[in-house]
């Protein structure tokens, strides 16, 4: 069994590090402050324990969702271009597009790299909250 270590960064962001991967998860490295949205206003109230320079090479961002700025800011939308692969929603990925990759619910997709096994990444149905209190479902 590889040894798993997870770093977290703060908020949603976290490092994984498994097997000679490196996983991002939704990236937020913006300083505190508010992010008004149609619905309602986000405030982030403390910065990221690390900042994106001092991440070092990242093979995968894995982004839940990119509506919200509490799961992907300004910050780390421009991170997204350093990244080997970017895996979101289908509909995200037609938002940002460039390379990231869209997927559907149960697609599964391979990383590889040398040196190390596949790496087999499953994404998964969600939902954000009760149906009436979101207008941005992550879809």
């Amino acid at each position: 069994m590889p040894a798993v270590r997870i770093t977290l960064i703060g908020g949603p962001t976290a490092l994984i590090e498994l097997d000679g991967f490196r996983l991002l998860t939704d990236p937020t490295f913006d300083p505190p402050g508010d992010y008004p949205l149609p619905h309602v206003t986000l405030t982030k109230l403390s910065a990221p324990a690390l900042s994106a320079d001092e991440l070092g090479p990242i093979d995968a961002v894995l982004l839940s969702h990119d509506q919200h700025a509490d799961n992907l800011d300004h910050s780390g939308e421009a991170l997204l271009g350093n990244a080997g692969r970017v895996l979101t929603t289908k509909a995200g990925a037609g938002r940002l597009g460039g390379h990231v990759e869209g997927l559907a619910p149960w697609d599964m997709v391979e990383l590889s790299k040398p040196g190390s096994r596949p790496l087999h990444v499953t994404a998964t149905p969600a939902a954000m909250g009760r149906p009436a209190s979101n207008p941005c479902r992550a879809t």
